[in-house]
C-alpha cells in the first residue's frame, strides 16, 4: 500500500497564516499560437506546502540544502497517532511510545482533517523536541505546516535542528494509519537554500 502524504501545489492551497505572499503563482510562459508549445513557471516560497527544514533556516551560518542526505530522508518510519490532542503534543503524550534511535517519526494530529489552516494547529512543543533529540531520531513530521506555534525564539526547530534532526512539514495524513512503514521523501535539488519542497510517501 502506498500512501501520499505531500500536499498538492495550486494557487488557492493552504498555506501558512493565509499569508499572501505563501500562495503560489503559476502562469503560462509559452503558448501554442505564439511558440508552438505549452511551458509554465511557478514562483513559490519553499515553506509552502510539504517541505524539510534545514538547520539554515532558523540557525545563522547553519548547514544549507548542501548537506542533504537521501539517507536521511528515505526508511524506517513510524506515524503516531495522536489526533485527541487538543493544543500541543508535550513529552508526557509521547514518553511512553516505541521511539528508536534513527527512526523517522511523524505525529498525525487532527490537523490532518482540515484542509483550511488552523491558526490554532496542533504543533511539538519545547519538552517534545528535547525527548526526541535524546532519543537521536532522524526525523520529525508533522501534518501542520510549522512544526510550532506560541513558543518565543522558536525553541522546538532549535533543539531539532542544532541536533542534525531533519523537519517534515506540511504532510496530509487523513488515511494514514498508525504503524510502521518505509518513507521514500525526495526533495527538489536546490543548493544552498533553507527549506526544500518534497514529495513526500509512505510504503507499507
Amino acid at each position: 500500500m502506498i500512501y501520499d502524504i505531500s500536499m498538492t501545489i495550486h494557487p488557492k492551497m493552504m498555506v501558512y497564516k493565509d499569508k499572501e505572499e505563501k500562495y503560489p503563482k503559476i502562469k503560462q510562459v509559452n503558448f501554442f499560437e505564439k511558440e508552438g508549445n505549452y511551458e509554465s513557471e511557478i514562483k513559490m516560497n519553499l515553506h509552502t506546502g510539504t517541505h524539510i527544514d534545514f538547520p539554515l533556516h532558523m540557525i545563522k551560518d547553519a548547514a544549507n540544502s548542501n548537506t542533504e542526505n537521501l539517507d536521511i530522508l528515505t526508511g524506517k518510519a513510524k506515524v503516531f497517532d495522536v489526533t485527541h490532542l487538543k493544543e500541543k503534543i508535550t513529552y508526557e503524550d509521547i514518553k511512553n511510545f516505541q521511539i528508536e534511535t534513527n527512526d523517522f517519526v511523524i505525529f498525525k494530529t487532527k490537523n490532518s482533517l482540515s484542509e483550511v489552516f488552523d491558526y490554532d494547529f496542533i504543533y511539538v512543543d519545547e519538552s517534545a523536541a528535547s525527548y526526541l533529540a535524546k532519543k537521536k531520531v532522524r526525523g520529525v513530521g508533522i501534518d501542520a505546516l510549522g512544526i510550532e506555534r506560541a513558543q518565543k525564539n522558536h525553541p522546538t526547530h532549535k533543539i531539532l535542528l542544532s541536533n542534525d534532526i531533519i523537519i517534515l512539514e506540511g504532510l496530509r495524513l487523513k488515511s494514514v494509519p498508525e504503524d510502521k512503514y518505509k518513507l521514500f521523501c525526495l526533495p527538489l535539488k536546490i543548493a544552498q537554500v533553507e527549506a526544500l519542497p518534497v514529495r513526500a510517501i509512505l510504503i507499507k
